[in-house]
């Protein structure tokens, strides 16, 4: 029977872990949902964050759980993942989330939970603990969605300055601050609806390893679901504010029709890769619609350095998190 409890409380202890790693994962990508439309001053930085919570929140009624079942299910051998995997994992995403939003990187969340995973899985049994099609299309992702991002940003602002050319530059101004509104809630519907899912995924995979879900089951229980999209959303409340000036004005210098485009690109991408259950990086996807946006322009307005910086940091978030994630696996084993 004290075994049973101990047991319990574990998974306790990580469900509560996991759910904190959403807060933060929240908290870290507020600045994907509103940088630009605070940086193009169509909102006002309290008044963005409700407004993007919101659109995260209600992103539970939108989507199907599929990019939950591919990290809960697509990434790590069902048999493999144990309570040890879980906490290695979770460990490495929030210290690589830590370190990134210290230093006002944007990074992303959803590739250091992969990572975590995949290096708490290969501290366990090698490679031979991972389902290569999962990994594989997440990596592939790494490269799709900026990508896309930037083909869908760049070609939105091209039909759109097309389209307004002959408009004075105050109505262009007054009507995209308007439709800004649009596109920055479907952006934050779309980080929603693809982050939140990340979490559910991984308690949905700690359930299934410890017996409280079968890996037969359609869907994670209701309470896995309702707390992570509440927990993202209020994370995107607090804020992280150190990256959103980096991402709103750093890369380049947007007004509301460019904010307008970004997000629209962003967001079609995001709907896109949630429907066909990718676990993509909202910080990759925004980065890369941003600097469409700001080529259009012309090369230099895009400040290519700093874009540069965010690459390595996309690059290294893997790795950083999977090396993490083995130290804390076997950490775990050896105390507990």
């Amino acid at each position: 029977m004290a075994t049973v409890q101990v047991a319990l409380w574990v998974v306790i202890v990580l469900v509560a872990l996991a759910i904190l790693f959403d807060f933060m994962n929240g908290f870290h990508d507020a600045a994907n949902s509103i940088a630009t439309v605070v940086s193009t001053g169509v909102l006002k930085p309290g008044q963005a964050v409700v407004f993007a919570a919101f659109f995260n929140l209600i992103a539970i009624f939108i989507f199907h759980l599929s990019v939950a079942a591919t990290v809960g299910k697509g990434i790590a051998q069902p048999g493999v993942v144990d309570v040890h995997v879980v906490f290695g994992a979770l460990i490495g995403a929030i210290s690589w989330n830590l370190v990134t939003w210290y230093y006002g990187i944007p990074s992303s969340s959803s590739h250091a939970l992969i990572g975590g995973i995949v290096g708490a899985v290969i501290a366990k049994t090698g490679t031979t603990g991972l389902v290569a099609s999962g990994i594989w299309k997440t990596v592939a992702f790494i490269f799709v969605s900026p990508l896309l991002g930037f083909l869908l940003g760049s070609m939105m602002m091209i039909v759109v300055a097309w389209g307004f050319r002959r408009a004075t530059p105050s109505r262009v101004d007054r009507w995209f601050r308007r439709l800004q509104l649009v596109s920055a809630g479907a952006y934050s519907l779309g980080h929603g609806g693809n982050d939140a899912q990340k979490t559910i995924g991984i308690i949905w995979m700690l359930l299934i390893a410890t017996g409280y879900a079968s890996a037969g089951d359609a869907a994670p229980p209701s309470w896995v679901i309702i707390s992570c999209y509440a927990a993202i959303a209020l994370g995107t409340m607090f804020g992280g504010w150190r990256i959103v000036k980096t991402m709103g004005q750093k890369i380049t210098k947007l007004k509301p029709v460019g904010g307008f485009c970004a997000e629209t690109g962003g967001a079609l991408t995001l709907f896109l890769a949630t429907a066909l259950g990718i676990p993509v990086s909202t910080t990759h996807t925004i980065t890369g619609a941003i600097v469409g946006v700001g080529s259009t322009q012309r090369a230099s307005a895009v400040r290519w350095g700093v874009a540069g910086n965010i690459v390595w940091a996309w690059i290294f978030t893997i790795p950083a998190s999977a090396f993490v994630a083995a130290i804390a696996y076997w950490l775990s084993m050896q105390l507990f």
